[in-house]
């Protein structure tokens, strides 16, 4: 049996989750079905998905150890340059699918398999560093923004808790795509730098000059409440998680008189992938990258993403 390097859970730690990360030796990936192939990995992105699956969300013990990681680009067998989408038909899943890293070993190792058909070129001239941040928050944003939050019918966009991946991703989309685009952060020098992408930047529950038709929540409980109030009539409010809370109090009678819609999303398809390549390319639009480690630094990569003082993707790279 080959063998290749991976990070992976071997364990799970509710409370810190990072002394459930092991780096080492993992088999190499199997082929599930004739249309499966294997791709060099040449650069990944760490998720908050990730540090979950630490937790234990999602996994059980049975699975175990499990490659993490849900975002990839590298090389397939053919020698092309391609975007890994990681989203896998799964039966066995009442979703009907999973993220590689859910049943599927992830991507953060030499190699990862993945049906050929999640496989997508990557656009000339856009670094593989950069790329890996797409498939999986930039993805979320994208269809936040567009299919879920129907931003071309409207001109205001609020994205609670800008800093993190999706948050910060959707404020440069929605910048890109010509918005007036409002952001929140706790955090005075993220403020400056939401400022600095072309969002007005505001401190957690402040009055915004406007009401927004599209609201970006990823934060929850702890920014639910603004959200409805900052929303106008009509408006959609698209949710992708919820890091501070899960069970907020929704004012229902805001919900039916304004004629509100809350909508939930996760991920995207492949179709919605190509067309944000094709956004960042058209734009001139890059990822906002955080930081960037060795391969041999996951363990520092991970600490970093769990510190919460990240702006952007944690991202690895694979020759290093």
């Amino acid at each position: 049996m080959r063998i290749m390097r991976a990070a992976f859970a071997s364990t799970f730690d509710v409370d810190n989750p990072l002394a459930a990360l092991t780096v080492g030796d993992q088999p190499e990936p199997t082929h599930p079905d004739d249309d499966w192939v294997t791709v060099e990995v040449r650069a990944s992105s760490l998720n908050r998905h990730d540090l979950w699956s630490l937790s234990g969300v999602g996994l059980t013990s049975e699975q175990l150890p499990m490659i993490l990681g849900c975002d990839a680009v590298g090389v397939d067998p053919d020698g092309n340059d391609v975007l890994v989408y990681p989203v896998v038909v799964d039966p066995s899943d009442p979703r009907g699918l999973s993220i590689l890293s859910e049943r599927f070993p992830g991507t953060l190792a030499e190699r990862v398999a993945v049906p050929r058909a999640n496989l997508v070129p990557v656009p000339v001239g856009l670094p593989v560093t950069d790329a890996a941040c797409l498939p999986t928050a930039w993805l979320t944003a994208y269809r936040m923004l567009t299919d879920r939050g129907r931003i071309d019918e409207g001109e205001a966009v609020l994205v609670q808790g800008a800093g993190g991946g999706v948050a910060t991703a959707a404020v440069v989309l929605a910048v890109a795509l010509g918005k007036r685009v409002y952001a929140t952060s706790r955090d005075a020098a993220k403020r400056d730098r939401i400022a600095a992408l072309g969002a007005t930047a505001l401190a957690p529950g402040a009055r915004l000059p406007e009401r927004v038709d599209v609201v970006i929540e990823t934060v929850g409980a702890a920014t639910f409440d603004h959200s409805m109030k900052s929303a106008k009539p009509g408006a959609r409010i698209v949710v992708s998680g919820a890091t501070a809370g899960h069970e907020p109090k929704v004012n229902l009678r805001r919900v039916f008189a304004l004629q509100l819609e809350i909508l939930g999303t996760s991920m995207g398809t492949p179709a919605e992938l190509a067309e944000l390549l094709a956004l960042c390319v058209d734009k001139g639009v890059r990822p906002v990258v955080d930081s960037v480690y060795g391969f041999s630094e996951v363990s520092e990569a991970f600490a970093r993403l769990h510190s919460g003082e990240v702006f952007g993707k944690v991202v690895l790279d694979h020759s290093r």
